[in-house]
């Protein structure tokens, strides 16, 4: 780690769910300052940006010394990408595989959108470090969660903005598993435990049912991952506590 990263400032793209929270502890660990950004595009589940002033309030408690780093919490309300998809995020509809091998949960563009959408802010506020919860290990094959998207996104970014901005995705080549083990080894179990009681993942945007990975549906992909990351980070002996 550099000194200039210690010293700097970072914006992460905050939505409230697991993923998101983790990357945040993972800047917070990193970075002198740390601001926040979410997206309300007329997802489904837009409980989740409920989630994240719970969450924040957690870490607070759990590291007063991140505490002292967090920054703005912003948020962009950018309804014309629900306007223009016709998806199970977007749409009432039933989740299920389309013809292109994508389940109809992809939503064309989103994380170009939202990484643009953060660079822009990034660009105004100053900041050179933009973080993201992207991931090709263990996700439903969203082509924009791809190492390769992000990179060319980067230098696109680059080049529009003449600036040198940093997307960094700390979640990259890791399954779920190891996405809960990452969140222990960074918070504890205070940070397990506040992810799962507190951050949204369930497409659906259900938080009647409390499973022991958290709250949702059960069956939409993203709870069956989550839930399947915590079986085996529970079955590799690293537990929360209860």
């Amino acid at each position: 780690m550099t000194d200039q990263i210690k010293s700097g400032t970072a914006l992460v793209l905050f939505s409230g769910g697991q993923d998101s929270t983790t990357c945040l502890a993972w800047a917070l660990e990193r970075f002198a300052r740390v601001e926040m950004l979410g997206f309300s595009y007329g997802q489904r589940h837009g409980i989740e940006l409920d989630c994240r002033d719970r969450l924040l309030a957690g870490i607070r408690q759990i590291r007063p010394d991140w505490a002292a780093k967090l920054g703005d919490s912003h948020t962009l309300a950018i309804p014309t990408l629900s306007e223009i998809s016709d998806t199970a995020l977007t749409r009432d509809v039933a989740i299920e595989m389309g013809a292109d091998g994508l389940p109809n949960t992809f939503v064309p563009g989103r994380n170009l959108v939202f990484l643009t959408f953060a660079a822009a802010l990034a660009y105004r506020r100053g900041i050179r470090h933009i973080i993201g919860g992207m991931c090709e290990t263990d996700y439903s094959g969203y082509p924009d969660c791809r190492d390769e998207t992000i990179k060319a996104l980067q230098s696109a970014l680059n080049l529009g903005m003449a600036k040198i901005f940093e997307l960094h995705t700390p979640l990259m080549w890791l399954d779920k598993a190891a996405t809960w083990r990452l969140a222990h080894a960074l918070g504890g179990a205070g940070l397990v435990d506040l992810i799962r009681e507190h951050s949204h993942t369930c497409y659906l945007g259900e938080r009647g049912a409390q499973h022991d990975w958290g709250y949702g549906c059960g069956e939409c992909p993203a709870c069956s991952l989550r839930a399947k990351g915590w079986r085996e980070y529970v079955a590799q002996g690293v537990r929360a506590s209860h």
